[in-house]
């Protein structure tokens, strides 16, 4: 455990996942926007042949393949933005805002293989329920397996993280 400062409670995590869905919806809106876009430019072009009475929304749901795209896209954006940002500073925006940050539990930042493996394992948010019964260590399902610890920081050291990423 990090020496210098606490580890987290369930609820600063859980405020700082409603703060992270808000930007993650938008950024998953953003996606789907342009990929509808990309089918659209693909039908014009007769690259893609569209089922008859269907729109390009319509016409993704019932093409397994035109689905599963979009659905590994959203994925995939989920995935980038909270490694981009726990790699890059231990902190997304919502993080930020709770004055939290992901690390090893030597306190040094976490590593891409880490970042994917705690995305992947936090279950949507569920794994920070293992919180609520790890009264001694105060770690999530996807700390635990990626090795990590989420602590709160003071407010000095949060605005020194954020003055640093200039």
């Amino acid at each position: 455990m990090s020496a210098e400062f606490p580890r987290a409670s369930f609820w600063r995590r859980f405020a700082s996942l409603i703060y992270d869905s808000l930007v993650v919806i938008s950024l998953s809106m953003l996606t789907a926007i342009l990929y509808f876009a990309v089918i659209q430019i693909l039908i014009t072009l007769g690259v893609i042949v569209q089922t008859e009475g269907l729109d390009p929304a319509g016409f993704i749901d019932e093409t397994p393949l035109l689905s599963g795209i979009r659905s590994a896209l959203f994925v995939g954006v989920n995935i980038v933005f909270f490694v981009y940002f726990w790699t890059k500073s231990g902190q997304t925006i919502g993080m930020r805002a709770w004055r939290l940050k992901v690390q090893t539990c030597d306190g040094e930042l976490i590593s891409w293989s880490q970042a994917v493996i705690r995305s992947v394992t936090a279950l949507f948010g569920l794994g920070n329920l293992v919180v609520l019964v790890d009264f001694k260590n105060k770690r999530a399902l996807q700390d635990y397996l990626s090795k990590t610890e989420v602590v709160t920081l003071t407010k000095e050291e949060n605005k020194r993280i954020y003055r640093s990423l200039d």
